[in-house]
């Protein structure tokens, strides 16, 4: 039996929220395109998700508002997906999240990837604020660097992974030119 997308008789916002984020794939797709991940084989080739999964989720959330599809820049022959402000807005959830698995559920040898304030490089705590000047850091002025518990670059990465190995700012497009080869499945990092 399908499980119905909505939340009959709950009117509450989070019931709402959930509709629309609440389905599998669909948080670590938004994780993704805050790390600047735009096209729809970056997508699938890092999530290793099915394409009609893919493909569901990018509707839901173009159509709620969450993301947009827009010409690539300097092509105009590709469409690429970016967060709206509205999108962007979910920044504070994919990151307490984030922290939430990092204290709860952590690999032995820490963090795979941490969040750092681009003003002075320094670790964000789990609220993001910076832990040297303690600034409440915008989405806009997060790094994100490979952890401690990130495994070493292989010749297979996919080529977001293999992207996310460098420090990164967040929002920014993460790779500027198309992969070569049609990508189906990652090593799911």
């Amino acid at each position: 039996m399908t499980l119905p997308r909505d939340y009959r008789g709950q009117t509450c916002a989070l019931a709402r929220s959930m509709e629309i984020v609440g389905e599998r794939w669909t948080l670590l797709i938004l994780r993704d395109a805050f790390y600047g991940v735009r096209r729809f084989g970056e997508f699938a080739a890092h999530l290793g998700v099915p394409r009609a999964v893919l493909t569901d989720r990018l509707t839901t959330l173009t159509g709620a508002g969450v993301l947009e599809r827009r010409p690539e820049p300097g092509t105009g022959r590709r469409e690429v997906y970016a967060l709206t402000p509205k999108g962007v807005a979910l920044w504070p959830a994919v990151r307490a999240l984030t922290a939430w698995g990092e204290e709860f559920h952590a690999a032995d040898s820490g963090p795979r990837r941490v969040f750092l304030h681009a003003g002075d490089e320094a670790p964000l705590d789990a609220d993001g604020r910076c832990t040297r000047c303690g600034a409440a850091v915008p989405v806009a002025d997060v790094l994100v660097a490979p952890g401690p518990g990130l495994a070493p670059s292989a010749p297979d990465d996919d080529p977001v992974t293999a992207a996310l190995a460098r420090p990164h700012r967040l929002l920014h497009p993460l790779l500027t030119t198309a992969p070569s080869g049609r990508f189906t499945r990652g090593p799911q990092r």
